[in-house]
């Protein structure tokens, strides 16, 4: 898992393939791992999470609506994310195809930063429960979201500015919580 976590950075420079393969590997293990069952105990940020939400956004809400804008805004297939910027604040960006953050040499505009928590915003992700309707799903997201989760991605692994490293199965950091 930390090799392909490792292996993002310079992706983009080896080829087609690592870049697509080794992205969408990395951001779908990602993705998956951050879900909870909706019918789940509901959670929410920790406090030391929440409390970098309400500084950099005001309040939960506040992120929840701009990463909301910025998954409806990525046109085409891609991922939005809410991730950890090098000056330690948290931002929202997003990113095409299988592409993710952690990758350098981007030919695009992208804001660097570790990612806690991404959006599959292919439509294959949500067409078969919402067909176009990309709006109805991103709001359905945080009925999912496995905060609990997230909150051990920012506290653990962003904020040292090291990535997330991802797991497929579920692995030890993502069934411990």
């Amino acid at each position: 898992a930390a090799a392909l976590a490792a292996l993002q950075k310079g992706a983009p420079k080896l080829g087609v393939a690592v870049r697509n393969h080794g992205g969408g590997h990395y951001n779908h293990a990602l993705f998956w791992v951050n879900l909870a069952p909706a019918s789940g105990p509901s959670s929410e940020p920790s406090p030391d999470l929440a409390a970098a939400i309400d500084d950099k956004f005001g309040s939960l809400e506040a992120m929840q609506e701009e990463f909301g804008k910025a998954a409806l805004g990525r046109f085409g297939s891609g991922w939005a994310w809410l991730g950890v910027k090098p000056d330690g604040s948290l931002g929202i960006t997003t990113t095409a195809n299988q592409d993710n953050p952690l990758m350098e040499s981007l030919e695009y505009p992208v804001q660097k930063m570790v990612p806690i928590l991404g959006l599959d915003v292919w439509e294959h992700a949500y067409y078969l429960k919402y067909q176009n309707r990309r709006a109805d799903y991103v709001k359905a997201f945080w009925n999912v979201v496995n905060w609990k989760k997230v909150s051990r991605n920012f506290e653990v692994y962003a904020k040292k500015g090291e990535a997330v490293p991802p797991t497929t199965t579920g692995g030890g950091h993502a069934t411990e919580l």
